[in-house]
């Protein structure tokens, strides 16, 4: 088999993972909008794999270059006869992605270790563009120098947290190395899956089992049966809410070795894991994003012109469902949470009115530990202190809901460009409409 070049995983992998676990494979089941309610850390290739080494889980050799270092010192460190060269950033397909500086793919192989030099100049301080980054592509500043393998088998595994098991689970496929979805649909008897018990944790003979799934044959059976308890080690002591390896690789030399994985951690773990949280790259976030989560706010942003502020994941859901329904584009989803208070109000206001391609906003409240009068003082203190000039249209409703709509006049009657609503149909038609006049 040919050298493994590498894939990055999506951010929807978590979905995926889900659905293997749900029995829902059929496609087109996912919602409009793949988003969550909170903005989870994403650590670079090299990361991940410096996080599983420090783990004892086996990782080809690597080094990282950022443009300060000789990349030829760094190619003579990892003593190996190929080198795979891998741009690091938050994207999938960067093998089939484009440099500005011309260079055509963000994963390269090369024996010609005098060649790699010239490579990665191309691609540190370029812009790389691939199908998950739009049409602007995302400046590179490291590059990851690995060991390239040749693989003779792929495995899939994956752990993650479920609710339905009540804790973590292990799904396992002798299938690995394509998309595991696929595999699902169309031979589901090569999908596993193994609920542990988080009280007592892996056992060996659970570890072996699974390597007895995955076709671990001999001294490979035991070396994929300790990979696999170690990662489970790694799922509980990082607070991971998921590890997936895909592949988890028997290579010609006799190894078994996590060649990508995709992790996902517990943002409700931040203090525990402080270091971890210090680590992560925040040059690819949208800046709206980053000063979002200064405020406890959850913010994504998209490529529409009607803002959406909302309280819960679920009505921001809603919401964007509804704008879309009525032929309009959200510009966002903006989670203010359950315990939101004026100040964060303003700083929503604030993020939604740095961004120059919103031409209206819709805020959608229900106020159940949220206080209407609450929000309606922020926007009131938002729009004074912002000079935001965009229409604005209001749907409130639950707690201190009436006193809210006064303070909502008060809006109007000072010439504020507020438009209010009875129920979310009503608003997105609005928010849709407000853009035409």
């Amino acid at each position: 088999m040919a050298a493994f070049l590498g894939r990055v995983s999506g951010r929807n992998l978590q979905i995926s993972c889900r659905k293997l676990l749900s029995g829902c494979l059929e496609r087109g089941q996912a919602r409009t909008f793949g988003v969550s309610s909170k903005c989870c850390l994403d650590l670079q290739e090299y990361q991940s794999k410096e996080l599983m080494k420090n783990h004892g889980i086996n990782v080809q050799k690597f080094q990282v270059a950022d443009g300060d270092n000789d990349v030829s010192e760094l190619v003579k460190k990892l003593d190996v006869s190929e080198v795979v060269i891998k741009a690091q950033v938050l994207a999938g397909g960067r093998g089939k992605g484009t440099f500005s500086s011309g260079l055509q793919g963000g994963v390269k192989l090369s024996k010609n270790f005098d060649e790699i030099p010239s490579i990665v100049d191309q691609m540190i301080g370029h812009s790389l563009v691939t199908k998950q980054t739009g049409k602007d592509g995302v400046l590179v500043r490291k590059v990851m120098l690995g060991e390239a393998l040749d693989i003779n088998r792929e495995t899939y595994l994956a752990i993650l947290m479920d609710r339905a098991f009540e804790g973590p689970v292990i799904v396992a496929s002798p299938e690995g190395g394509v998309d595991i979805e696929e595999v699902a649909e169309k031979t589901p008897d090569k999908i596993y899956k193994f609920p542990v018990d988080i009280n007592k944790g892996i056992t060996k003979e659970q570890a072996l089992d699974l390597a007895d799934k995955l076709h671990f044959k001999g001294s490979l059976r035991d070396e994929a049966a300790v990979q696999i308890e170690r990662l489970y080690e790694l799922f509980i002591a990082r607070d991971a809410t998921q590890v997936e390896v895909n592949p988890l690789g028997e290579t010609d030399d006799g190894r078994v070795v996590c060649f990508d994985a995709k992790i996902n951690f517990d943002d409700n773990a931040k203090f525990r894991q402080k270091d971890l949280f210090a680590s992560e790259d925040i040059a690819e976030k949208n800046p709206r994003e980053v000063e979002a989560e200064k405020h406890n706010l959850n913010y994504i942003g998209m490529d529409g012109n009607i803002a959406c502020i909302v309280n819960g994941a679920g009505l921001a859901m809603a919401t964007m469902d509804m704008i879309k329904l009525h032929d309009g584009e959200p510009a966002n989803f903006l989670d203010l949470g359950g315990g939101i208070q004026e100040e964060g109000v303003h700083q929503a206001f604030k993020i939604i009115a740095s961004d120059e391609n919103v031409k209206a906003i819709l805020v959608n409240i229900f106020g159940g530990i949220v206080d209407c009068e609450m929000v309606a003082r922020g926007i009131q203190a938002a729009y004074e202190k912002l000079k935001v000039d965009v229409p604005l249209i209001v749907r409130l409703e639950g707690t201190n809901v009436m006193r809210a709509k006064e303070v909502l006049n008060e809006l109007k009657n000072s010439g504020i460009p507020v438009t209010t609503a009875d129920n979310l149909d009503e608003a997105a038609m609005k928010a849709v409409n407000s853009l035409s006049t």
